[in-house]
Parts: structure tokens; C-alpha cells; sequence
């Protein structure tokens, strides 16, 4: 064995210990309800662990109304969902449709142009089961050309500025995995959110987060975040096992590697992290955001020391 993967496997090894510990440690004291933080420039409070709407796709109703039920329960209000999701929308509308009123409900808009914008927007409305979102966001914002059509003549701003107008959506934003669009997009335009991928192995392995962070922060930009338990490409010939949009990547190992990447992401100035679709990691991430605590020195080496050589699961600059 080389002496960086050992170096690795046992800085892995280390991680994995120490987060061990931590979890024996929170599961002997309460959990408390979930956290809040404030987003941004809103003042919305928002807890830090969001609902992904993928939880849901393709289960069967009651399973939905349950495990919704329980988010609630144990503290969450921030819901995120989009028409990509397959039949996420229409599981979650009336699972959260009890709670519509003190939850707060964000999907997204996939088409770049206002006819199109507005024919998703009014189908997700539907769907959902609600008269208006508290944040509509443009979808995964990857490419300059995109986001120079959705600000130009004919975008879907058009549409979404005259949305927040009839009433029908409170705060604008906008999800990315690029580093120079997302800077571009809030330089641009007074964005209140910006949701992006804040993860242990991007962060130190391409670079990828630090910008748009700063940026955000600079601006008072609501910060949400995505991939903080993800960990690297599948192995040749294992994709296919792991069909998307649930699994299009390999998670950091269950439970306590992801354990610690989602403690180290919330232990960054951000309002809310949004866990993977796979329910296992979901009911993880409550478990962690119920009794969190920040990562300490000790921890966060051997976390990121078990990062070295590992693929992200995109570079800086990569338009995907």
C-alpha cells in the first residue's frame, strides 16, 4: 500500500472513531428540536437541516404523510422540492399541505424562458397543494448562457419578478454548480438565496465553495446548501445500481463519515443544509442536527485528512 492511501485510510479510520464517539455521546443525552438559523438579508429562521422533496418520490402516500409528519415533529420547516424530482411534488403537497402554514415551502424553475417559467410555476403550484412559494429558485444555474437567458428579454425573470408581484412567490433565488456563474448571478441581480454544493472533499479537493461563499456572505445573500454528506464518483460500473437523481453520486460512508461532513458543512456561516434523497442518510442528518455540535479541531483534521486523493464529484469551473 502507497503511503498516501495509507495515510488516508487511517486519517479515514480516525474520523470514523471520533465521530463514533460523538454519536454514542449525543444518543445519551435529549435531542432538542432542530435548530434555526436566520436566511440571509429575509429574516426568515429556518432550520438547519432542510427536507429534500426526493424523500418522497415514488413512495406511497401514507409513507409520505408520515415521514413529512415527522420532520415536522422533530423540528424542521424548510421544504425544497422541483418538477425534475419525478413525482416528488405531488407526494409532497398533500403530506405537507397540515403544515403549509408555519412551514416554509422553496421549489424551482427549470425552464429558462418567461412561457415556460410560467407553466411550471403554475403546475407546481397545483401540485403542491399551496397559493405560493416562499422561494422560487432557478434551477442548477450551470452555464453563463444560462443565466444570461433567464436575466434577458423573454427569461423567466420576467416571469418570476411578475409572480412575486401577484403574491404568489415571497423571495427569489437560484441553485448552482459553478463557481463563476453563481458570483456572476448575485452580481447581477439581488438574489435572496443562493443554493449550492458545500462539501468536505470539494472544498478541499477542487476548491469549489470558498467563492461562492465569500461572495454571498459579502452580499447578504441567504446561504443553502446542498451535497454536505456526498464523497466522490461511483467506481466504474457501479452507476447503474444507484439510478438518479437519488444516488447519481457515492455518498461518504454511513453513518459517521457522513455524520461528520454534515457537521463540518453546518459548522460553516450557512443557514441550511438539504441531505440526499436516500432516507437513511435523511433520518441520519435529523439525528445529527438534533443534538449538533461543531466539528473540533481533532475531528475536523481526520475528516479532511480522508478527504486527500479523493475524486470530487465535479472541479472547479466544470459547467454540469
Amino acid at each position: 500500500m502507497k503511503r498516501r492511501e495509507f495515510l488516508r485510510q487511517a486519517a479515514i479510520a480516525t474520523a470514523a472513531a471520533v465521530a463514533s464517539d460523538q454519536l454514542r455521546a449525543s444518543s445519551a443525552t435529549p435531542s432538542h428540536p432542530i435548530a434555526r438559523r436566520r436566511l440571509g438579508k429575509t429574516g426568515e429562521e429556518l432550520s438547519i437541516i432542510g427536507f429534500g422533496g426526493i424523500v418522497v418520490m415514488n413512495e406511497e402516500q401514507p409513507e409520505a404523510r408520515n415521514i413529512v409528519a415527522e420532520a415536522v415533529d422533530r423540528g424542521i420547516n424548510y421544504f425544497d422540492v422541483a418538477p425534475s424530482y419525478g413525482n416528488a411534488q405531488e407526494r409532497l403537497g398533500p403530506a405537507l399541505a397540515p403544515y403549509r402554514n408555519r412551514s416554509f415551502l422553496a421549489c424551482k424553475a427549470e425552464d429558462r424562458t418567461k412561457d415556460g417559467c410560467r407553466a411550471q410555476l403554475e403546475n407546481s403550484l397545483q401540485l403542491l397543494k399551496t397559493d405560493r412559494f416562499d422561494l422560487y429558485q432557478f434551477h442548477a444555474l450551470t452555464k453563463m448562457a444560462e443565466l444570461d437567458k433567464v436575466l434577458g428579454p423573454g427569461g423567466a425573470m420576467e416571469t418570476v419578478e411578475a409572480a412575486k408581484k401577484e403574491g404568489k412567490i415571497r423571495y427569489i433565488g437560484f441553485s448552482v454548480h459553478s463557481q463563476e456563474t453563481a458570483v456572476a448571478a448575485m452580481n447581477r441581480y439581488p438574489f435572496d438565496t443562493v443554493l449550492f454544493p458545500l462539501n468536505f472533499v470539494l472544498w478541499t479537493q477542487a476548491k469549489f465553495g470558498p467563492g461562492i461563499l465569500a461572495a454571498a456572505q459579502e452580499k447578504g445573500v441567504g446561504i443553502l446548501c446542498l451535497k454536505s454528506m456526498a464523497k466522490t464518483v461511483w467506481p466504474a460500473g457501479e452507476k447503474q445500481n444507484h439510478p438518479e437523481p437519488r444516488c447519481w453520486y457515492q455518498p461518504a460512508d454511513f453513518p459517521h463519515e457522513a455524520a461528520m461532513g454534515l457537521r463540518w458543512t453546518l459548522s460553516h456561516p450557512i443557514t441550511a443544509a438539504i441531505p440526499p434523497g436516500d432516507e437513511r442518510y435523511f433520518r441520519l442528518a435529523m439525528d445529527v442536527a438534533q443534538n449538533y455540535s461543531p466539528l473540533s479541531t481533532a475531528e475536523e483534521q481526520a475528516l479532511l485528512g480522508g478527504a486527500q486523493g479523493v475524486e470530487p464529484i465535479f472541479h472547479l469551473g466544470n459547467e454540469v
